[in-house]
């Protein structure tokens, strides 16, 4: 009879199972299961493990699995349990697997090929490599390193790879992977060929990135799109381009001087915009709440605007885990830019309940009275905040303290319940101050 390990095994164990034991049979890999992915596929998770479904198992083949999955560097912890598939004709596999959560980006920085060779290479010995993540852990970053290094050297390459995280921005890191050899850093940037901004408006949206940056031609492009770009797209130049770098020793102080050559390209101006997607609500109110200027110069950072306002009313729509985005299309004939907006606006949340904190029975039955948002409702995320602060405005309470508006989310059946809590508020409202046109009391629903 076929038995197994039950339990997830974690440590590596150096022992030996005596010939016959119930841990030494092997039979067939009938599945494997893998618990805790998120960020590999499939396939690639196998391909790192060396398993495959069909071949002969027992636990050194899964131990040896697990120990290579540990040797990625991409995972916290891998634990790992086999157990008789129906009629004990083979094993069904189970990795429980922590990843590692600390990974950014990876960037190649003058080595001297290209970007798709070097993922190439990384790739053909790791299944697990990406260019959108790279778990930033010291044997990680050594391992690719040495990849690199090795895939160069058969390119008549032979400096020394290093990987390092870098500050690529406010909160942004980047994985990078460039030479060993000191590299020198940027004293000057100078520009040549611009004539929508000038030079000194450069300068200052550069300054702080480029100045003391270590110089290879790939960092120092990144900076000038991350910097400069969004400038020039404000002002419909769409194609601005760096075509050309230049360096120097710099004559003041020890560093380089950059002159980039600009290229700002043509004016082009805001074409079609329309919604690719179906939608909740009605695809041109959605517009209209962009308020997309078409036949102006193509400000992207206007259209960007826009299409967050679009994914704020579906949000006060109820449709609280709204996303949004855009590609554009270009007319180099007519120089205008066409964007097709993309939604994905994902469920509807209601209102579930309303639980009030700090007040005593007259004082709920006035809250409760004038809260606009009734069970089963759309929920708008604005409106609980909307509604403390227009309390405060309108004096409903004396000496009314601190407040505070708490949302939970039922993920599953999609409701919200608000807790509103009130601080040194008294036992009652102060009770209507003034009279509507109409007559009717001051306390009106606040919408």
């Amino acid at each position: 009879m076929l038995t197994a390990a039950c339990g997830f095994t974690q440590g590596r164990a150096n022992r030996k199972s005596a010939p016959g034991s119930p841990a030494s049979v092997k039979w067939p890999i009938e599945s494997i299961n893998l618990e805790g992915i998120h960020h590999y596929t499939r396939e690639q998770m196998l391909a790192a493990s060396g398993l495959k479904i069909g071949q002969l198992a027992g636990r050194p083949e899964f131990e040896a699995a697990r120990d290579r999955l540990i040797a990625t560097g991409a995972f916290e912890t891998v634990a790992y349990k086999f157990v008789p598939a129906e009629g004990a004709k083979g094993y069904i596999a189970t990795f429980q697997i922590v990843e590692i959560e600390q990974a950014y980006p990876v960037r190649f920085d003058d080595l001297h090929i290209s970007e798709l060779e070097a993922e190439k290479a990384l790739k053909l010995k790791d299944p697990l490599f990406s260019l959108a993540r790279l778990p930033a852990t010291q044997p990680v970053l050594e391992r690719h390193a040495k990849l690199l290094q090795e895939f160069l050297a058969t390119k008549g390459i032979t400096e020394k790879i290093v990987g390092a995280v870098d500050v690529v921005g406010p909160g942004e890191y980047m994985v990078v992977f460039r030479p060993s050899r000191p590299l020198p850093a940027v004293a000057h940037v100078r520009f040549r060929g611009n004539q929508v901004l000038n030079e000194n408006t450069l300068w200052d949206a550069v300054s702080s990135s480029a100045v003391g940056l270590p110089y290879t031609e790939d960092s120092f492009r990144e900076m000038l799109r991350t910097a400069l770009r969004p400038l020039y797209e404000t002002r419909g130049r769409v194609h601005v381009t760096f075509p050309e770098l230049r360096t120097e020793p710099a004559k003041d102080v020890q560093g380089l001087t950059v002159t980039v050559t600009v290229d700002e390209g043509e004016s082009y101006t805001l074409g079609k915009v329309a919604i690719e997607d179906q939608t909740p609500l009605s695809a041109s109110e959605l517009l209209k709440d962009g308020d997309f200027k078409t036949g102006d110069v193509a400000n992207m950072e206007l259209v960007n605007a826009g299409i967050d306002r679009i994914k704020q009313t579906l949000r006060r729509a109820g449709y609280i885990e709204a996303q949004t985005s855009m590609t554009r299309k270009l007319d180099d004939e007519k120089k205008t830019v066409d964007i097709a907006v993309h939604v994905d606006a994902g469920p509807l949340y209601i209102m579930g309940k309303l639980n009030l904190v700090g007040l005593e029975l007259e004082g709920e039955a006035e809250i409760k009275r004038m809260w606009g948002l009734k069970d089963g409702k759309p929920f708008n995320p604005e409106y609980p905040d909307h509604f403390l602060t227009r309390i405060r405005e309108d004096g409903v309470f004396d000496h009314l303290g601190k407040t505070k508006a708490e949302t939970k989310v039922d993920e599953k059946k999609h409701e919200v319940d608000v807790t509103l809590t009130f601080g040194a508020a008294p036992a009652t409202p102060k009770g209507p101050v003034r009279k509507g046109r109409g007559g009717g009391s001051y306390y009106e629903r606040i919408p």
